[in-house]
């Protein structure tokens, strides 16, 4: 009779452990008959063929997207510079409410998995004694359908990978067990370790194979782009291992449970809580737990500091009178009109440091608001894998609130360096005496600050959120594990 693995029959030496080679043959053999089985059922290739057929849309769908909205900022931020740099002679305070635009680059990466980049603005407009918000993000100029997701390798990987998974292995235990199969593996000598090790290794490798135009473009982008090499292949990794366990709760679901549509219902009740309902439900219990006031709310705040702070258009303003003394002893003169500079932009430049603090302390407490919120879902990462992947997937894209972040706080730092540029030039190229009917040179526009958005420290975010993500990973492969020892057992001892 043929034996159930391909033609590997089960003898004494199989039966009580054997050696390594026949142990390997076992396995691997295992491995063979659980892909014949997949092979066998149509419905499982066709399904596999259209994963990998949405795969590599996905693949080209998202990078093209990005490229064009990458081309597209940088042709905005280009045609804005060329704008600030072509004004006319002005007066230098002019240009400080004339303001420039900045527009934020995308990484490499950003193509795999969007992260937060579709709900946040892209584009921020700097004017002096202002902090504005930034704008032009896609959830605001597209339909309400964005809220169910685009089409990203992430998304797929994430939330589509699993649920075929699931749909691919539910059976590959319990089936055997209605069929009464099982009991005649176990007798041969294969030995329930082997069995649900060679089962779950089959299912690893085909949720690898369904992943596999995913992992070829990183590892291209990996390849052709030094500079986020390490990213790149991190996130393979971080994927490798997300699926890795699926494969495996899945081998082990089918063999602990005594049906396969019991097994089926539990897995697919597994996915909706740790892919769909944790990481939906987490970020509203995170925002009523760390609340953020409105952004209507934090002007009347700014505001109403700003009145406290001092009024540089008042002379008798304490604050600004203050000024105006120290001023005068450092240069030792007597009168504002004997200061070798123009004391109004002295005063434009005290006044901008002090609204720039006010924005700086503000800023930085809705930040912590944010971090804090965040932290709070990630603390469920343990119970779900999906939300550890996805702090490691928009960490390693530089898509995640960090990022934003970043992005708003450069974006402050080069307003109040241009500012505090015009400022200068306002002291130093304009007379006190007929102040406001004065211009000078335009060629002084193109020796303003630039704006630059450096790229993200990477020890910073492998510290920060790849490592602990990848160690949820290893202890939910160390927790199956042990499980795994358990349910052999019973299958041992059932049998």
């Amino acid at each position: 009779m043929t034996a159930p693995f391909g033609g590997v029959r089960g003898g004494r030496g199989v039966r009580n452990g054997g050696n390594g080679g026949i142990g390997g043959g076992v396995l691997a053999a295992i491995v063979r008959a659980e892909w014949r089985a997949m092979l066998r059922n149509r419905v499982a290739l066709a399904a596999g063929v259209l994963m990998l057929a949405l795969t590599l849309a996905a693949i080209l769908v998202s990078h093209e997207r990005v490229r064009a909205v990458d081309a597209e900022r940088e042709r905005f931020q280009h045609s804005a510079d060329e704008q600030w740099q072509a004004q006319p002679d002005r007066h230098p305070h002019r240009m400080v409410h004339y303001g420039q635009y900045v527009f934020r680059p995308l990484g490499p990466l950003a193509f795999f998995d969007f992260g937060v980049d579709p709900y946040t603005g892209s584009t921020l407009f700097l004017e002096g004694h202002r902090q504005n918000s930034a704008n032009f993000s896609d959830a605001s100029q597209s339909s309400l359908m964005l809220r169910f997701g685009q089409l990203t390798p992430a998304f797929v990987l994430q939330t589509l990978a699993p649920l075929l998974i699931a749909f691919l292995a539910f059976g590959s235990v319990a089936r055997e067990r209605e069929r009464g199969q099982l009991r005649l593996q176990l007798a041969q000598g294969a030995g329930a370790g082997k069995l649900l090790a060679g089962k779950a290794a089959a299912h690893a490798a085909v949720a690898m194979l369904l992943a596999l135009p995913a992992f070829a473009a990183l590892a291209a982008i990996a390849a052709a782009q030094p500079a986020v090499r390490a990213q790149a292949l991190l996130m393979l990794a971080g994927y490798a291992l997300y699926l890795l366990v699926w494969a495996v709760v899945a081998v082990l679901a089918s063999a602990a449970l005594p049906r396969a549509r019991d097994a089926l219902l539990a897995l697919v009740g597994c996915w909706i809580v740790t892919t769909i309902l944790l990481p939906r439900v987490m970020p509203d219990l995170a925002e009523r737990r760390h609340e953020r006031p409105s952004r209507i709310e934090t002007e009347a705040a700014i505001h109403a500091r700003l009145a406290a702070l001092g009024d540089s258009h008042n002379p008798d303003d304490p604050h600004f009178r203050a000024f105006r003394e120290k001023t005068l002893a450092a240069y030792g003169v007597a009168r504002v009109e004997d200061l070798p500079v123009n004391y109004g932009g002295l005063v434009a430049g005290e006044g901008e440091r002090l609204t720039s603090a006010l924005f700086e302390e503000f800023m930085r407490e809705d930040f912590e608001r944010q971090t804090a919120q965040v932290a709070f879902t990630h603390a469920a990462a343990a119970l779900s894998p999906a939300i550890a992947l996805r702090r490691l997937s928009t960490a390693l894209a530089d898509t995640n609130l960090d990022a934003h972040i970043r992005f708003l706080s450069e974006g402050e730092r080069h307003r109040y360096r241009l500012v505090q540029a015009l400022n200068r030039l306002h002291a130093t190229q304009i007379r006190h005496q007929n102040d406001r009917d004065q211009r000078i040179g335009g060629e002084h526009w193109r020796h303003t600050p630039q704006f630059s958005y450096p790229p993200p420290d990477f020890g910073a975010v492998t510290r920060r959120h790849a490592w602990p993500a990848l160690l949820i990973f290893a202890g939910w492969l160390a927790a199956l594990a042990g499980a795994g020892r358990v349910i052999a057992g019973r299958l041992e001892r059932n049998a």
